[in-house]
């Protein structure tokens, strides 16, 4: 989405995670994981430093503001959505019974401050696409399908009536012409979901 933004030409090449190639050993041998943004020869590893990167590398829309205060606030909220909200998330749709319920209050308590911090706004910055609704795109295109699919959450997690905000947010930003241009097909990802969910659920047996 960050590149696309940017106008930057790229090569995708997709990973099949359960048989890594030498390529992504090689260049992230740490983490072993992808994202991986290779630039130059040199590899830029996990999706908010990328994000950074190509804001600093290249011209054209700025991903994050130029106030030091916003900009600040801008990783702290992405950092949010990375670390708290979507671990958060997947755990409520995921998990049983008793764990489910206790993991439902937590996604509760941790997606109120996305819908507190939304008060007001269209973007979370603004008129313009950011780092942080990038970051939000688990929430805006992602945990729809993961929701959807996994048929586990009775009532669902976000809906209008208790984080109309947010969900105003999801609309109108997966509703602009170049989100919807720029976003995985559906298809794809919920066959990715369901595998995870699949995965996950061979694992708790």
């Amino acid at each position: 989405m960050a590149l696309k933004l940017k106008g930057v030409e790229y090569e995708y090449v997709e990973e099949d995670l359960k048989n890594k190639s030498p390529d992504l050993l090689k260049y992230n041998p740490i983490h072993k994981k992808v994202p991986l943004l290779l630039h130059n020869g040199k590899p830029i590893l996990e999706s908010l430093v990328i994000l950074e990167y190509i804001d600093e590398t290249w011209p054209g829309p700025a991903i994050l503001p130029s106030d030091p205060y916003d900009r600040a606030m801008a990783r702290f909220w992405a950092k949010f959505l990375d670390e708290k909200c979507w671990p958060a998330m997947r755990r409520a749709c995921l998990s049983r019974g008793e764990e489910q319920e206790k993991a439902n209050e937590e996604a509760n308590e941790v997606v109120m401050f996305l819908e507190n911090e939304l008060k007001g706004n269209k973007l979370f910055w603004g008129d313009t696409i950011g780092l942080v609704d990038i970051a939000a795109n688990l929430i805006g295109h992602w945990y729809g399908i993961f929701e959807e699919f996994n048929g586990i959450m009775q009532p669902p997690l976000i809906t209008k009536d208790k984080f109309p905000n947010l969900c105003e947010w999801v609309d109108k930003y997966t509703n602009r012409s170049f989100v919807k241009e720029n976003l995985p097909p559906k298809d794809k990802l919920a066959q990715l979901y369901m595998d995870r969910i699949q995965a996950a659920k061979a694992a708790a047996q």
